[in-house]
């Protein structure tokens, strides 16, 4: 991979600069996958951090339909997610992050 944009340098600061990751292990978490079985009440947040970590590809499997009952821990998901497909909903949330 070649270098971090100034972008990428500021958003992962707070990572970059601990000596166990520094700007290769970024490097390496930009080129990552992950893939996620369930996107439920643990899965929502891990898909959120690892996103927002800078994980280059995230997979996410789940064939269910957002219930209103899921909305007090699925945290990828609101009112208007409603009967729409969990990965649907999450892959345009985890793209926005």
């Amino acid at each position: 991979m070649k270098k971090l944009s100034e972008k990428q340098i500021d958003r992962y600061a707070h990572q970059i600069i601990l000596k166990e990751i520094g700007i290769e292990g970024q490097k390496k978490l930009l080129k990552s996958k992950v893939f996620i079985v369930g996107s439920g009440g643990l899965g929502c947040p891990v898909a959120i951090y690892l996103a927002a970590a800078g994980i280059g590809t995230l997979g996410i499997a789940d064939f269910d339909k957002i219930e209103i009952s899921n909305l007090n821990r699925q945290i990828l998901f609101d009112e208007r997610s409603i009967n729409k497909f969990k990965v649907k909903i999450a892959k345009k949330k985890i793209n926005e992050i």
